[in-house]
Order: C-alpha cells, then sequence, then structure tokens
C-alpha cells in the first residue's frame, strides 16, 4: 500500500499542488490520526499521517487529485467528563473542507456515545470532505472597497431572494448564479445598495429536531463546514465554489461588496446528544468551551460554544476568514453572536481572536460587523467591540420602533439614535459608521409585519408560538392581520415611510433587510429560520412598486447629504445638524425630555427632515430660506415654495434649501 510522505503543517485541509494532497489536521490531545480515502465503490484505505509538528497533523499523498473523498479516524482517550470524547470508529470531516459530500441526517450511528462510545462504525453514512482545485480566473477583478460612510447594506438569504423571481431563468432561481445576473444587479444598482449581506452560505445542516417534524433549517445557522459552500445553493454542487465566485466578481464589475453572515460560535455537534461528526471527535476539549463536568458551556443557545480563545481554533477561525477574503474574494463578514469571539471566558476587548484580526494585514482591512452579544452571562455586549469591528445596533432599532409604533420616546432618546448613538460608540477613535443601524433584519418582523402585527404567530415552527422574542415594539394600527379599510392601508403606509427614512437619513451605517421594500410579508412570523417556503420566499410578482421607489429615492438622497457621508461625528456649530423645535428655534432642555414629539432636523444647512410623531395634524415653521419637498416626499418636479409645513399625524417630509 502506498504511503503518506510526511508533507507540510500548512496550508489547512487538504491542499492540491498539481502532483498530490497535502493533508493537515488540528489536534492537541489526540495520540494517532488515520487519514481515509475513500474509491468510487466506497471502499476506505487508510493511512496513518506521520507528520506531527505541535498540534498539527499531516501527511502527502502523492498522484492523489481533485474529487478524492475522504475522513479521518482519531485515536485517542476516552474520558468525557475530562471532555475527551476520541472515538475512531466515528469517521470524521475536516473542518477544513472545501467541499463535503453527503447530508447529516438524524441517524443513531454519527452518534459516539454518552458516558461510553459507540462502537458501530459509521464510515456508510458520514460526512466526508472532497478534494478541490482552488484555480480561478479572477481576470480584473478588484474589490469596491466603499468606504463606510458610503455604505448601504442590503441583508438578504441567497434563495429566498430570487428563487421566485420571474426575470431571471428558472433553472438559476435560488441560486449563487443569480445573484450574480444582470437583473439582479441592475435591480441593486437601481435601488442603491452598496453591500450585499448574505446569510449564511457555509455547509449547514437541519438540526434532528426539525428534521423529526419535518421542517429544514432555512437561515443557515447551525455550520457543518466552515470553508465549503452549501451545496443546495448551487445549479450543481460539483461546480459551487465556481458558481459562487462568477456571483461575486459580478457584483464587483457593478460596484457592489458581498459580505458573509458567519457562524464562529458553535458548531452542528449541537449538546452531548447531538451528532459527532467533526470537531467532537477531532479535539472535544480544545475546541468547545468544557464545564467541570465535562458537558458543554452553552452561551450560544445551540448546546456548544467554540472556544475561540485557543490557539489552535483561534489559527482554525482566522484561517477560515482568510479562504474566505483569499480565494473567493469576499468584502466582510457579519459575526454571528460574535460575543463569543471576545470570551476569555469573560469578554474582553484584548481577546486573542480580536488581536490575531486586528494584525492580520489582510482581514484588519475588511468590513467586520458583530452581532455584539450571546446568551451567557456578560454575553451583551453592545458598543464594546474593539476596532475595526462595527456594530449591531439593537438601541436604534428598538427606539426608532418606539418613536413612531410605540410613541413611548423622547425627543432626546430618539435623537441620540439618530447621531449615531455617540453615547454608546463614540470611543476608542470609532467612527459613526461603527453603528449598522437596523430596523428589521432576518430575525423578527419584517418592516410590513411591525406595522400590522402587535403579537408574534409563529404556530407553523412547531413551538406553540414559545419562540421568537415577545418584545417587538411594533403596532398593528387597531387590526391584526394584513389588509383592512384604506384609512388603515394609508395610516400603516406612513408608518413605514417614517421607519424607513429614520433608517436611512440618520448617522451610521444602515441595513435594509431584503423585501422590505417590496412589502414583504412573514404574516406575523418573527422566527422564520425553519420556513423554506413561500412564507420567506420574496414574492417579486406582488411586490409593492411605489414602496420599492421610495425606497431607493430615499437612498440616493443619502448621498447626497454631506453629514450622512463623511463619517465623522457631529460637534455643535459645525454645519452638519441643527435641532430645532416646531418654531425653527433650538430645542430646549424641557422640549428634549417632555415637549411634543415634533422636530426638524436641519442636516448639511441644505436638508431638513421635519417630524411629527404626534396624534394631531401640525403646523410646523420651516427655517429662514426657500424650502421645497424633494422626492420621494413630492413630484419629481416641485416648484412649490413652503415656509410652513401642515404636518398628518404621525408624519414626516424631508425639504431641500434653494
Amino acid at each position: 500500500m502506498t504511503q503518506l510522505a510526511t508533507g507540510n503543517a500548512t496550508p489547512h485541509g487538504a491542499t492540491y499542488d498539481g502532483h498530490g494532497v497535502n493533508f493537515t489536521l488540528f489536534s492537541a490531545h489526540a495520540e494517532r490520526v488515520e487519514l481515509c480515502v475513500f474509491d468510487e465503490d466506497g471502499c476506505e484505505l487508510r493511512y496513518d499521517l506521520p507528520g506531527r509538528s505541535g498540534d498539527v497533523w499531516h501527511g502527502y499523498l502523492a498522484n492523489a487529485r481533485p474529487g478524492l473523498r475522504y475522513g479521518y479516524r482519531v485515536h485517542g482517550p476516552w474520558q468525557p467528563q475530562q471532555g475527551h470524547r476520541f472515538n475512531p470508529a466515528k469517521l470524521l470531516l475536516d473542518p477544513c473542507a472545501r467541499r463535503v459530500e453527503g447530508e447529516l441526517k438524524d441517524n443513531p450511528l454519527l452518534h459516539g456515545g454518552l458516558n461510553e462510545p459507540d462502537h458501530h462504525d459509521n464510515a456508510a453514512i458520514a460526512l466526508k470532505g472532497v478534494v478541490v482545485s482552488d484555480h480561478y480566473d479572477w481576470e480584473d477583478d478588484a474589490p469596491p472597497r466603499t468606504p463606510w460612510g458610503n455604505t448601504v447594506i442590503y441583508e438578504a438569504h441567497v434563495k429566498g431572494l430570487t428563487y421566485l423571481h420571474p426575470d431571471l431563468p428558472e433553472e438559476i432561481r435560488g441560486t449563487y448564479k443569480a445573484l450574480g445576473h444582470p437583473v439582479m444587479l441592475a435591480y441593486f444598482k437601481r435601488l442603491g445598495i452598496t453591500a450585499l449581506e448574505l446569510l449564511p452560505v457555509a455547509h449547514f445542516a437541519s438540526e434532528p429536531r426539525l428534521q423529526r417534524l419535518g421542517l429544514s433549517n432555512y437561515w443557515g445557522y447551525n455550520p457543518v463546514a466552515m470553508f465549503a459552500l452549501h451545496p443546495a445553493y448551487a445549479c450543481s454542487p460539483e461546480s459551487a465554489l465556481d458558481e459562487f465566485r462568477d456571483a461575486v466578481k459580478a457584483l464587483h464589475k457593478a460596484g457592489i461588496e458581498v459580505i458573509l453572515d458567519i457562524v464562529l460560535n458553535h458548531s452542528a455537534e449541537l449538546d452531548l446528544d447531538g451528532p459527532v461528526f467533526s470537531l467532537r471527535g477531532i479535539d472535544n476539549r480544545s475546541y468547545y468551551w468544557i464545564r467541570d463536568d465535562g458537558d458543554y458551556y452553552n452561551w450560544t443557545g445551540c448546546g456548544n460554544t467554540l472556544n475561540l480563545s485557543h490557539p489552535g481554533v483561534v489559527e482554525y477561525a482566522c484561517e477560515c476568514l482568510r479562504y474566505w477574503v483569499e480565494t473567493c474574494h469576499v468584502d466582510g463578514f457579519r459575526f454571528d453572536l460574535a460575543s463569543v469571539m471576545g470570551r476569555t471566558p469573560a469578554f474582553r476587548q484584548d481577546a486573542p481572536l480580536f488581536t490575531a484580526i486586528q494584525n492580520c494585514p489582510l482581514l484588519s482591512r475588511v468590513k467586520l460587523i458583530a452581532e455584539p452579544w450571546d446568551i451567557g452571562e456578560g454575553g451583551y455586549q453592545v458598543g464594546n467591540f474593539p476596532p475595526p469591528f462595527a456594530e449591531w445596533n439593537d438601541h436604534f432599532r428598538d427606539a426608532t420602533r418606539r418613536f413612531w409604533l410605540q410613541r413611548n420616546l423622547s425627543l432626546g432618546e430618539f435623537a441620540g439614535r439618530f447621531a449615531a448613538s455617540s453615547d454608546v460608540f463614540k470611543r476608542q477613535g470609532r467612527k459613526p459608521s461603527a453603528t449598522v443601524n437596523l430596523v428589521t433584519a432576518h430575525d423578527g418582523f419584517t418592516l410590513r409585519d411591525c406595522v400590522c402585527f402587535t403579537n408574534k404567530h409563529n404556530e407553523a415552527n412547531g413551538e406553540e408560538n414559545r419562540d421568537g422574542t415577545s418584545n417587538n415594539y411594533s403596532d398593528n394600527h387597531g387590526k391584526e392581520g394584513l389588509g383592512g379599510t384604506l384609512d388603515l392601508i394609508e395610516r400603516r403606509r406612513d408608518s413605514i415611510h417614517a421607519l424607513l427614512t429614520t433608517l436611512l437619513l440618520s448617522q451610521g451605517t444602515p441595513m435594509l433587510l431584503a423585501g422590505d421594500e417590496h412589502g414583504h410579508s412573514q404574516h406575523g412570523n418573527n422566527n422564520a429560520y425553519c420556513q423554506d417556503n413561500a412564507l420567506t420566499w420574496l414574492d417579486w410578482q406582488q411586490a409593492n412598486s411605489g414602496l420599492t421607489t421610495f425606497t431607493a429615492a430615499l437612498i440616493h438622497l443619502r448621498r447626497q447629504i454631506p453629514a450622512l457621508t463623511g463619517d465623522c461625528w457631529w460637534e455643535e456649530g459645525d454645519g452638519n445638524v441643527r435641532w430645532l423645535n416646531k418654531y425653527a428655534q433650538p430645542l430646549s432642555a424641557d422640549e428634549w425630555q417632555n415637549g411634543p414629539r415634533q422636530m426638524q432636523i436641519q442636516l448639511s444647512d441644505r436638508f431638513l427632515i421635519a417630524i411629527n410623531a404626534t396624534l394631531e395634524v401640525t403646523d410646523i415653521v420651516l427655517p429662514e430660506g426657500e424650502w421645497h419637498a424633494i422626492p420621494p416626499f413630492a413630484g419629481e418636479d416641485n416648484p412649490v415654495l413652503t415656509a410652513v409645513w401642515q404636518g398628518p399625524a404621525h408624519g414626516l417630509c424631508v425639504f431641500q434649501r434653494r
């Protein structure tokens, strides 16, 4: 039998060099590692990895080629209370596999045992890595490198965005190819977004519980292989990598960045009752945070938590991020439950992974966005991430909804969020763009549902409506559900316009949820993670074209306002902002906290947002000068000069000085 050469400890995973394949595997506590390769008939050949450099095992298989299927059997102690669960009866997936064959099914053979090891061999059904070639002709591709101050993010799901689009070729709908199709590129350009943020595209699986319910994981926050593309979004699984890179290249040519939502906080191995397919069997003690009794710290709510303070796991995480930037040319990442990245186990701004990213010439230059919380003690860390991270700002989301829908927020609190939440983010040299402002996201109500539902309606998820937050700050305007009288529809429309205007004309980095500009509804489901169906797919034929036009006009208007694009903190007297009452006078201290919710925000001297968030129609006196309402608040040609705006209840209007 052919023996392995020693090979090299880098790069990570299985790397084809034109003559053979170099294999590496990190395991600090293993005693022996077997590389298992499979021929076309499924016959398994095993080779001991002969090299070990520190905690990286490695070997080189001459004459191996792309397409080779492989896995590992890792030998070591079975000591569950110490966190060691080595079991060579279980074939294990390379954590750095670039492609995965097979599906993670709910099968007893994929469980390694709790107190005693399960000795049933699982190779017949186990996930297997597939060797790939990374070669690709990028031609003259260059990252757009859109400045943060000009960035407008569009959060979307690969399948849900395009699966029902009637103008796309049917065979590519819901795939990576669709993202780079001219129809979609033209839409993105017309809308005005600068960055497409994709829900997870790394290979993921549906949890056993969902499989038993006949449901599936739609969002993708249950990762299997962080270096491999999810094959279901490809026209052909074998060409997924090239299809994705084709889309990135096309988006770049259109000036649009690609940001990946990445899940570096847990794995699909879940809790101790979950499947064993990779990390748990390779080096459970190193990869996960282990309690004194051998169980997992569950700071993610998913059963386990990656130990991103361990040097080997930090290197694994950084290598993963570098792979997506170098091999796929992505422009940044949004990190799910990102407080895990800073746990030591307490959260620290100088945590090992943060320091490694800051010191990496490649990763420190891309866009990095944190979801700044997890569910563990001390997990809520909004405003505490170190540069160069930006962060999702739930303060902005909640304040905007409370101001317009709950009507229980003061002008002072509203203005604080409008001005990039400086009380939270103005520290450590961070800029206003550090706050990623959002009103909605994949997790929660859509924008339309915010104004049509007061209560969540998640019965279809199979958890008796217990899942999903009940704290939505939404308002059904008097009738639960879609539809209603003309007056009701108009009031809901006005609220949507107010929410969108606040989002897109506030200081900070705006993020728009795909479909909100269509009027997309999930019928009150605010946790549609398991709904891979028409509930979540965007129905382009039913899209509200007027709302799309309104949204696009706001995004294009944003570009014209230096106070919003300059990415500098507003200071008194700098000409960026003036806060005025309804008589065009500076707001008094009492008006900030106790006054009627009416105000005017003058930006860059020439732009004015007049707000009447009360229940009554109110005359608002504009500042001196010749003001006219601008699209989308008036016609394209609006010669009417206004000195007093008659503000409707819960209304706002944007003016420009001539």
